[in-house]
């Protein structure tokens, strides 16, 4: 078998196209593949699919995957078809979409590394530029979106996350049953509920047909839940809620240090739950939960004990517990375990819909930290639409229907 039928077959080429002629260059380390078709081919009509002569041709070419280290190129003479119907049009390759400088097997080589890697370090790796990777995400993104049915979305969680740094924030959107990114938008006020609705509208699915919403407290997601998620019980995020508790039980904490300076660099031993403490952090916590009168060992004991209520699973008992603390947490002499009881109160419908609803924004306490962390990995990005389009692409579960 001729070198050039080898490459034929392994591009997987199917007559009129064949490899007519390969070129190897030593110094360059590069491969050149030279596509053909035989005089009197015919191609179909991009229109009607009608087999038509050639027009007229137009020389392009594309980066191939590597022959082993070696770079490698396919060049070809794309014909123009002339239609006696639709008139003359260029036909599209088997190989490379239209418009693109790479091949299908070199554009899925760039998605797969894109997903485990920045941009930049992806682009270095291959020898391009990042800024042609990201038209590559930005063609395979949004078409794999487009194809996304959110029919079935009933729960969804909703948070923002920090796009770059200062007040600049990504509100994303998760669907709770199926664990995936469904949207994300710049923002994070009650506009970001009507984009979520309309996007939600666009692929099948209803903000009628939405049933319970998790969030924090957020009186600007409350608003846009109102108003843009009619049928949705509104569930406050139980992490959201401990998190209001562990700063009331440091604020107490920075209020007595001064009058107790055994308790400096003490703050983790209070926020941490026990399994997570290392013995000696263990044996200093012991020690100081023996003075009955240290107000942060109080604080502490509604910390454990509010915690341990949001195991409950039953909406009556976990009610009849939850009043309980609260009626001790707003008579105590603590005034941040105080504050937290009157938000608590203030919010009663949201907090106790956790006892029946059990969502939570756990999955997205998760998701957060994967986007931070490849954030810092990439040094930030440098605008709203590539982040969002790399939340979508490690989030959102997306088929992106590569070639293999």
């Amino acid at each position: 078998m001729v070198p050039e039928e080898l490459f034929s077959l392994a591009l997987g080429l199917v007559p009129p196209w064949l490899v007519d002629h390969v070129t190897f260059t030593v110094e360059e380390k590069r491969l050149d593949l030279h596509i053909n078709f035989p005089k009197g081919s015919r191609f179909a009509c991009s229109v009607c699919g009608e087999e038509c002569p050639v027009h007229d041709t137009r020389d392009h070419t594309w980066r191939h995957m590597d022959f082993f280290q070696h770079e490698a190129y396919l060049h070809a003479r794309v014909p123009r078809v002339k239609c006696q119907e639709h008139g003359v049009h260029q036909i599209s390759v088997p190989w490379a979409r239209e418009g693109s400088r790479f091949t299908l097997l070199f554009e899925a080589l760039i998605m797969t590394l894109v997903r485990e890697m920045p941009v930049l370090t992806a682009a270095r790796m291959v020898g391009e530029t990042d800024k042609l990777l990201w038209r590559v995400i930005d063609h395979y993104v949004p078409e794999a979106r487009a194809a996304v049915d959110m029919a079935n979305v009933h729960a969804v969680g909703v948070d923002e996350t920090s796009s770059r740094h200062g007040h600049d924030y990504i509100t994303l959107f998760v669907d709770l049953n199926a664990r995936r990114l469904l949207f994300a938008t710049p923002g994070k006020d009650a506009k970001t509920f009507e984009k979520f609705s309309g996007d939600l509208q666009a692929h099948g699915g209803s903000a009628e047909a939405i049933t319970d919403v998790s969030m924090d407290l957020s009186p600007a997601f409350q608003k846009g839940a109102a108003e843009h998620l009619p049928n949705a019980e509104i569930t406050f995020d139980r992490f959201h809620l401990m998190k209001l508790v562990n700063e009331a039980v440091d604020d107490v904490r920075k209020g007595e240090v001064l009058t107790q300076p055994n308790l400096k660099k003490t703050r983790w031993l209070w926020l941490k739950n026990d399994c997570n403490l290392k013995m000696k952090q263990k044996e200093k916590l012991q020690e100081l939960l023996k003075d009955q009168n240290l107000k942060t060992a109080q604080a502490y004991q509604f910390r454990l004990t509010f915690q341990d209520i949001f195991t409950i699973k039953n909406r009556h008992q976990g009610a009849t517990l939850l009043k309980a603390w609260l009626e001790n947490a707003r008579t105590s002499d603590l005034p941040p375990i105080v504050r937290v009881a009157y938000t608590l109160m203030n919010h009663w419908d949201g907090v106790l819909r956790w006892f029946e609803s059990q969502v939570s924004n756990g999955i997205l306490e998760g998701f957060n930290s994967l986007l931070q962390s490849a954030k810092a990995k990439a040094r930030g990005y440098r605008t709203h639409k590539n982040f969002i389009a790399m939340a979508y692409l490690i989030l959102g579960k997306l088929d992106l229907r590569l070639p293999t």
